[in-house]
């Protein structure tokens, strides 16, 4: 079906903006054209602590073509921003490694870069820590974690009811830092015009960008246009300004002229933030038959000095099962290390990922199917909060899993089936994801030619935002999906949310569906002038947060896998999800996103990972030469599945979020996979082939044995 003919919910509508990417006349925010443009390249601090005690500038400076360098000496003097990562030239001191010491602005990127490497800069180090350990004496327990989360929940006597479970696991895992790595880096192309700022940048919410900038400059936020057309990517690193964004609206106020700033990739790991490293303790007690007596998962991670960040990786426990006795806590040390940020399903990925893990070792341990072990475990409410959920189809989506992997089949002994050198296994786990949604504003008009155009500053970061909106925007107003025109991307439209936590289409479809809701009404009560007709819907007060339902998506996730007994390599040889997504709102736009998670998720299991060097403080891993994203040929079968849902207690399209729960549970059902392969359970990611083929050869290394 086509943009020509779809009218409904739900129809696979092909992406609006397909044409412009793939011909390459879509333009992105190092792209713009610029009459007299210079470029940017930032100089990283090479010490993990301490302050700048001297810049010499002099070599860069004569450098053809280098038109300034800019430090904490001479930069603009902005306001003190919020978030501290933003506090960028502004003093001497260093609070980790890669922090940026001095800009320099060139005729050239070339110039820019040959300046920057010229740059001479003093330092007086301190001693730095960049170690995260489970017992680090600095840990602190915080009020909360990130979401709004508290820190610490406790329900009954965990500790009590563990010690006397007729059947326990006392497990611990650990995720390492991971890296957003979108394929566009963080780039920004910053203008001045009589005391107005123009940005092209690469965000996620164009509005944050906008209010952050004019205060750090001293605007009215109407000399403030953010621009983000077209985003390659981001997965929460986009998701806040980024210092590219800054420093490049300085260096144009610096130099009078338009600047670009595009992040090299090297230097990106360091200041656009990462996902934290999360160690994790998981203890379950439970009967014989698998119902849970007890949960206790203990989660430590790291955040830097200057912002506190907390990965709230235990929050998945408060949802998933019925244990009546549990405590999920949080611990977080600071460390001289960069702030870590949003990155993919922030918590929900790590915190599943260790969870299903242990619920796989209980099932083990109980000799019990795993998919009924879940099943078994699956609560009447919310276990935390004791809501109803507004609606909860996780057996559903196991059942389904189970039919469409043939599961039944399995021979559920490890090491049981082999293939030569190889050994096969099968794993599933569980997947959830809050259902979040933002107050959002739209317009939208009727127009003399009988066409509709919906104006909201959404972003479209490659989800297809655009088009699912025109879908949105013709079923409320009952035409054809060709006659709706969609303009996003600007701060200069109805202001919008940004594009994350999954809220996207939830939060800006409610303000377009209100919006042309409205405009429906305004048509039918008479003719049309002939300037048209526009109407405006606010969702604030409308987008609740506070609903007396659990809202969540849930999911199941299988993998078939097999394991190198002569080399170590793991290779996935299908990956099945089946979800319950709310009203799904087109169906091949849905698809690429959960096959895009789902892919994230076997990249988190098998191939990322990234450590910091405890005697530089540096990430050894900080390009796509180290840091290995999967590719084509590493995901030979991916299928993307989901059921019917429909709740009315979400918003006016009954839909969820569906850009993250895929990572959710992939690398725990690849983990699952491998330990039924061989028999060893491997508790640290990523499962490379030296830690796998460690596992086999201890285990013994041959199929025969």
């Amino acid at each position: 079906m086509d943009a020509t003919t779809a009218t409904a919910l739900g129809a696979p509508v092909e992406r609006r903006e397909g044409r412009e990417k793939v011909t390459g006349t879509a333009r992105y925010a190092a792209e713009q054209p610029c009459q007299g443009r210079a470029h940017a390249w930032p100089v990283a601090a090479s010490i993990a602590r301490g302050r700048v005690t001297g810049i010499d500038t002099a070599a860069a400076l004569a450098v053809p073509g280098v038109l300034a360098v800019l430090s904490h000496q001479n930069a603009p003097r902005l306001s003190e921003p919020e978030d501290a990562t933003l506090a960028v030239l502004r003093d001497s001191r260093v609070p980790h490694r890669g922090w940026f010491v001095a800009l320099v602005v060139g005729e050239t990127l070339e110039a820019a870069r040959a300046g920057a490497a010229a740059v001479r800069v003093d330092y007086a180090v301190e001693d730095h820590d960049v170690t995260l350990t489970a017992t680090h004496p600095g840990a602190y327990a915080p009020e909360q974690a990130n979401g709004g989360y508290p820190g610490s929940r406790e329900h009954g006597d965990p500790e009590g009811v563990f010690a006397s479970a007729e059947v326990r696991v006392d497990v611990d895992y650990r995720v390492p830092p991971l890296h957003n790595h979108p394929m566009e880096p963080h780039a920004t192309t910053a203008e001045w015009q009589d005391g107005r700022l123009t940005l092209h940048t690469s965000t996620q919410g164009s509005t944050a960008v906008r209010a952050v900038l004019a205060d750090l400059f001293g605007l009215p936020e109407e000399h403030v246009t953010v621009l983000a057309e077209h985003v390659g990517g981001g997965f929460g690193s986009k998701g806040t300004p980024r210092p590219d964004v800054v420093l490049a609206a300085m260096a144009a106020q610096h130099t009078g002229r338009p600047v670009t700033l595009a992040l090299p990739r090297r230097l990106m790991p360091a200041v656009v933030g990462h996902r934290a490293p999360t160690l994790h303790r998981l203890r379950l007690g439970a009967h014989p038959d698998g119902r849970l007596t007890s949960l206790i998962h203990e989660v430590t991670t790291h955040t830097s000095r200057i912002k506190e960040f907390v990965e709230q990786a235990a929050v998945p426990a408060r949802v998933m099962y019925a244990a009546p006795d549990s405590r999920t806590t949080h611990r977080v040390a600071p460390l001289d290390v960069p702030t870590p940020s949003w990155m993919r399903a922030p918590g929900e990925a790590p915190g599943m990922y260790a969870l299903e893990s242990a619920m796989d070792e209980l099932a083990t341990e109980l000799g019990m199917d795993p998919v009924e072990l879940r099943i078994v475990n699956e609560p009447g409410t919310e276990p935390d909060s004791g809501k109803p959920f507004s609606s909860r189809h996780l057996v559903e989506c196991l059942r389904e899993g189970a039919r469409r992997f043939d599961w039944a089949e399995r021979d559920a002994r490890p090491r049981s089936r082999t293939e030569g050198p190889l050994l096969v296994g099968s794993g599933v786990a569980a997947a959830m994801y809050p259902v979040l949604v933002q107050p959002s504003t739209a317009a939208a008009r009727a127009l003399p030619d009988g066409t509709f155009l919906v104006r909201i500053n959404a972003t479209d970061i490659g989800t297809g935002a655009r088009t699912v909106l025109a879908q949105i925007a013709a079923d409320a107003l009952a035409v054809p999906v060709a006659r709706v025109r969609t303009e996003v991307g600007s701060s200069d439209l109805p202001a919008a949310s940004l594009a994350g936590g999954s809220s996207g289409t939830a939060s800006w479809g409610w303000a377009v569906h209100e919006a042309c809701t409205r405009l429906a009404e305004r048509l039918a009560e008479g003719p049309m002038p002939a300037e048209g007709i526009e109407v405006r819907a606010d969702t604030a007060g409308r987008a609740d947060a506070d609903s007396p339902f659990a809202r969540h998506a849930f999911g199941a996730h299988f993998a078939e896998v097999t394991v190198d007994t002569v080399t170590g390599e793991t290779r996935v040889r299908r990956l099945l999800g089946v979800y319950a997504a709310g009203r799904i709102l087109n169906s091949r736009t849905a698809r690429s996103q959960f096959v895009g998670g789902m892919t994230m998720g076997l990249g988190m299991a098998l191939t990322e990972g990234s450590t910091l060097d405890a005697a530089i403080g540096d990430f050894a891993e900080s390009d796509l030469a180290a840091y290995h994203v999967p590719t084509h040929a590493d995901v030979p079968d991916i299928e993307a599945h989901w059921i019917d849902e429909d709740d009315t207690r979400l918003n006016p399209m009954g839909s969820k979020g569906i850009g993250e729960i895929g990572i959710v549970g992939t690398a725990a059902a690849i983990g699952n996979a491998v330990f039924h392969a061989t028999g060893v359970r491997l508790r640290e990611l990523p499962l490379t082939p030296d830690r796998v083929l460690s596992g086999v050869r201890e285990r013994g290394g041959s199929p025969a044995s």
